[in-house]
């Protein structure tokens, strides 16, 4: 049975999508009013993928002007999210587990600590672990947590969204993961669980 959890954020406790205009249209214009050196069509699909990827690799992606990136840094840094969030349908899944629980998310400390406020949901977690993406990634964050901790890898669960980081990185640890692609994004992606929802979260764990 597992009784750890490292449980993504973005598209896993919450759903960007429903929530975009609370997180995003503040930054959308700030963006827009900036000078990118990419073109409009390229602009709109990169606003698609922040929904979902973390900022610095979409800029990466689509060639944002390296001279504005400090600046467009420094006001990400200090970017919060003021307005209430709702969290999943789903996550009465997450909150039922037994056992501890710990949010592993990839982002800027204050806009993602400011997240997990907004969704009212930071008693049901034992601390909020903020990955700066500049610098580091998943795998040294896990690996920095079970040594903090003291952990067990056998005892852990890993729940996300992201074939490519979260999960990806589980595997590469030999820790258990549940992969949740409720539009079957990731169908080839190695992982030990995976579900469209959440439902079969408490079967995965052997709860």
């Amino acid at each position: 049975m597992k009784h750890i959890f490292f449980i993504d954020l973005d598209n896993t406790i919450y759903f960007t999508k429903p929530n975009e205009e609370q997180l995003m249209g503040e930054l959308y214009r700030y963006l827009e009013s900036l000078d990118l050196g990419i073109s409009d069509e390229k602009f709109q699909l990169a606003k698609g993928e922040m929904l979902r990827t973390p900022f610095l690799k979409v800029a990466k992606k689509y060639g944002f002007k390296e001279e504005i990136m400090p600046e467009v840094i420094s006001y990400l840094h200090r970017r919060e999210v003021t307005k209430p969030l709702n969290p999943s349908d789903d996550y009465h899944f997450i909150k039922s587990l037994n056992g501890r629980k710990f949010i592993v998310t990839a982002g800027f400390p204050k806009q993602q600590t400011s997240k997990v406020k907004m969704l009212g949901i930071a008693d049901d977690f034992e601390a909020v672990h903020v990955v700066d993406v500049s610098t580091t990634n998943k795998n040294e964050a896990f690996k920095l947590l079970i040594e903090k901790y003291g952990l067990n890898k056998d005892d852990i669960l890993i729940i996300g969204d992201d074939a490519e980081s979260e999960i990806k990185f589980g595997m590469e640890l030999g820790i258990e993961t549940f992969l949740l692609d409720p539009e079957n994004l990731h169908p080839n992606a190695e992982t030990t669980f995976r579900g469209t929802d959440l439902s079969g979260l408490h079967v995965a764990a052997g709860q």
